[in-house]
């Protein structure tokens, strides 16, 4: 099971660093679909961005939750947009791993954290 969940952690890292990386060099295809529901340029390299931020930290154990969580809102948005466009095989893959992301935010919620020490006064 831990091999089946690295794959899935993998794959919705690279998920999220692409989708990222896309926005940021402004590719055609993001900027016309995203234009249509009223992102500037400047909201698709901070929306891509924030994508990938959220991928990158989802690598990192003690940020693999917050990661997670900043990419699935960020998935989220993009599905709304993807219903509003009728493009329903896309949104379908969006919901499954935006699932999957919640299953990384559970395992990493799970998973003990180091303690910091205390401090003694």
């Amino acid at each position: 099971m831990k091999i089946v969940s690295t794959i899935i952690l993998v794959v919705l890292i690279f998920l999220a660093v692409s989708s990222g990386i896309t926005k940021i060099m402004l590719m055609q295809q993001d900027v016309d679909f995203f234009g249509k529901y009223g992102f500037s340029n400047s909201a698709l390299i901070a929306y891509g961005a924030i994508q990938l931020i959220g991928g990158l930290l989802m690598a990192l154990p003690k940020t693999r939750f917050a990661g997670a969580a900043i990419v699935a809102v960020t998935f989220l948005v993009s599905l709304v947009i993807l219903l509003m466009e009728g493009n329903i095989p896309v949104s379908i893959v969006t919901v499954i791993a935006t699932a999957l992301l919640g299953v990384v935010m559970k395992q990493s919620w799970n998973t003990p954290r180091a303690r910091r020490p205390r401090r003694e006064t």
